[in-house]
């Protein structure tokens, strides 16, 4: 028999940790195929924000699947799952007063859709264009070359699909940007503001 869960209210408000923060917590996430340069790009972006001073925190892929989401596959249920996890997480970030950014492939428009639809406009979703080919020629972890192999199977973009995305809020390939500039221009267009 399932126990009956009832939401807290605590005094402190996600309102009073933002003031406390004073910042506007936010989700920047990256979506794109391995070796687009999510995890990178989102790192220098991190970088960017906390010198100015925002409170923030990464949410990587690789390293979610290392701990809390060790648990699961690459099949599309776990892979759907892995998504609805880093949502939940990323709004205990949020309640936090953190602007937490998170770089995970995300490869189903239902759950990019998802998200947009749980956040609004707190959350930025930025798709890495980044062709096949040069994300196949960085292949950072081998995970291309262990395909051609036969190693492993479900390798998005090859035998797993990414689906097209009509959710996303910002479009950039990687292909033709340093990841230095990537986030100074995601820096100027998220913020408003150049970065100097």
């Amino acid at each position: 028999m399932k126990h009956p869960l009832f939401s807290h209210h605590h005094p402190v408000t996600p309102e009073m940790r933002a003031a406390r923060n004073r910042q506007k917590p936010f989700i920047i996430w990256f979506t794109g195929l391995s070796g687009s340069g999510k995890s990178t790009l989102a790192g220098q972006l991190e970088l960017l924000l906390h010198e100015k001073g925002f409170r923030t925190f990464l949410l990587d892929g690789d390293n979610v699947r290392l701990g809390l989401n060790g648990d699961l596959g690459l099949s599309p249920a776990d892979r759907r799952e892995n998504i609805r996890r880093v949502g939940e997480v990323a709004k205990l970030f949020l309640d936090a007063g953190i602007t937490v950014l998170c770089a995970f492939i995300t490869p189903y428009e239902k759950e990019r859709r998802a998200l947009k639809e749980k956040f609004g406009e707190r959350i930025t979703i930025i798709h890495l264009t980044t062709p096949l080919e040069l994300c196949r020629q960085r292949d950072p972890k081998g995970l291309y070359a262990d395909w051609q192999k036969g190693r492993i199977k479900g390798l998005t973009g090859l035998d797993a699909p990414f689906e097209h995305s009509e959710s996303t809020d910002v479009q950039l390939d990687t292909s033709t940007i340093t990841a230095d500039e990537g986030a100074r221009s995601l820096f100027e267009r998220l913020f408003g503001q150049p970065h100097c």
